[in-house]
């Protein structure tokens, strides 16, 4: 296999506005859809030979701007379930719970559909991911697997890669519609690139979801 591909989707309202989404499946905004076809020339010189695709509308419209066709819908790939903090935004958890903080202490419980994740949780899924992965990896040769997914997902997938815990993901900050690499050097697992995104493209990276 070639490198892993991460690419967070492209901007939402609630991404702009820093509100946690999870399940809520908002389209992009004309931001978002700007930086999912600035992703085309970034993605050009790639061999990719698979994609897979969370399955919210947000993640595969980004997929489908950014020129990768055939993407696999992968439900794994979906973010963190944030169970009753979905649409809220941190300042506003803070207001109650002024030390919170996502990667160590989870989320409140959500409705029976949602009933929220814990770092471990959100961590086996990535777990789950990976193993697909280094399968696929014997099929593709040398091409890269891209991923398109969230913030929160990637950040997690991004620190077991490394082989790190889940709530070690919080040191790694994705910013909408730009592409990170995850690869190896000398044999060991390493990031190639963090947050690679055309400069009238590029928005702040700290949105949630």
């Amino acid at each position: 296999m070639g490198e892993l591909i991460l690419i967070r989707h492209g901007e939402t309202e609630w991404s702009r506005s820093g509100q946690h989404t999870s399940w809520t499946d908002l389209p992009l905004t004309d931001t978002g859809e700007r930086q999912a076809r600035a992703l085309v020339p970034l993605l050009a010189d790639r061999h990719i030979a698979l994609t897979l695709v969370s399955p919210s509308v947000r993640a595969r419209r980004t997929a489908e701007l950014a020129g990768l066709t055939a993407a696999r819908v992968t439900p794994e790939l979906r973010e963190w379930d944030y169970g009753g903090y979905e649409g809220i935004t941190t300042r506003e958890i803070h207001r109650t719970r002024p030390f919170w903080n996502l990667w160590t202490d989870g989320v409140d419980p959500g409705t029976p559909e949602h009933p929220g994740e814990s770092p471990a949780d959100v961590g086996a899924r990535a777990d789950t991911v990976l193993a697909g992965v280094r399968s696929a990896a014997e099929r593709v040769g040398d091409g890269d697997i891209a991923l398109v997914a969230h913030s929160h997902l990637l950040r997690v997938l991004t620190a077991r890669y490394l082989g790190l815990t889940p709530a070690e993901g919080r040191l790694f900050q994705l910013a909408t519609g730009a592409v990170s690499r995850l690869g190896t050097e000398h044999g060991q697992p390493v990031v190639t690139a963090l947050n690679v995104a055309l400069p009238e493209s590029f928005r702040g990276v700290n949105q949630e979801g």
